[in-house]
């Protein structure tokens, strides 16, 4: 994490988002105070994948189309 007081703060504003793809993470201090912690949001997050789920699952007779139609065809 890397600190900058308030004045750094302000004239590094423009770059803040290179700065924190690098930093992660950037403390802003006032006389040696710490007064605000910046992070990123929105990371993005990888898609799950499902297959192991899928694979557990046991596989229906009939298709699911068949059975739908069927449920509509009976209303």
């Amino acid at each position: 994490m890397k600190q900058i007081n308030i004045r750094e703060a302000r004239e590094s504003l423009s770059r803040l988002e290179r700065l924190l793809e690098v930093e992660g993470e950037v403390m802003i201090t006032r006389r040696g105070q710490a007064i605000a912690r910046v992070t990123r949001i929105g990371t993005k997050r990888p898609i799950p994948s499902h297959r192991d789920l899928r694979e557990t699952m046991s596989r229906l007779r009939r298709r699911s189309e068949m059975i739908l139609r069927e449920d509509r065809d009976a209303r």
